[in-house]
């Protein structure tokens, strides 16, 4: 035990000797990171009041209703999906086919039930159309794209109401037939022009067909719609 300390002695022994000058800068810095206010309190839409939520949703619908407007090569609908305006345009187009002559005895029904099987399942096909062809859109994508370029055909489902409001049979139906073909073209349009870029460049004509189907059905369901006396 005497050896243990005695060597520990001789070896610590030049330690006591050795002081640090306080003239002797010492270098580098030792910080403690502190996150910035701005990062600590990071924006999260959990805190945020619900009428602060529901403004920023009609935004976000209100500027796809302006992309379908002014269609062009975006990744705007695709990128930022959302059901609302689908949603929105279905019923309204629905609502406005109820009364039609043809099922006046069920006072319209099953046209409102015709809007949105075509819709949804027109989707799901478009979709797996383009899934065997070799396409990058999912399924909510998709609705979302044909969803918001009805917006054109409800348009034109309205000028056909009022249309058929007054004036003879012969001018309205012109004056439906030109409104229901522009707006069957726009939304063609416009939904090809969203899909373009994820769709095989050998291979758009394939998927672009089904899409020429969907609102061919939707336009013909316009056009072909009295009211019921």
């Amino acid at each position: 035990m005497a050896e243990v300390e005695e060597t520990s002695k001789l070896m610590f022994a030049g330690l006591s000797d050795v002081s640090i000058s306080g003239d002797i800068p010492v270098e580098g810095e030792i910080n403690v990171p502190v996150g910035t206010p701005s990062q600590d309190k990071e924006y999260s839409t959990l805190d945020e009041p619900v009428k602060d939520t529901i403004l920023r949703d009609l935004k976000a619908v209100g500027k796809k209703f302006v992309h379908v407007m002014y269609p062009k090569k975006s990744s705007a609908l695709l990128r930022d999906w959302d059901l609302w305006g689908p949603l929105l345009l279905c019923v309204t187009l629905a609502l406005m086919l109820q009364g039609g002559s043809v099922d006046s005895k069920d006072d319209g029904g099953p046209q409102f039930a015709e809007v949105f099987v075509i819709i949804w399942f027109g989707s799901v096909i478009i979709t797996l159309n383009s899934k065997l062809l070799g396409g990058t859109i999912s399924f909510f994508q998709s609705l979302c794209v044909l969803g918001y370029c009805i917006m054109p055909l409800t348009v034109a489902m309205v000028v056909c109401r009022l249309v058929l409001l007054g004036g003879s049979w012969v001018f309205s139906f012109i004056v439906r037939l030109i409104v229901v073909t522009a707006s069957f073209s726009w939304s063609t349009f416009a939904s090809t022009a969203f899909l373009a870029d994820c769709q095989p460049p050998n291979r758009k004509a394939l998927v672009v067909y089904p899409v020429f189907l969907f609102y061919f059905v939707i336009g013909w369901m316009i056009l072909t719609f009295s009211p019921s006396a």
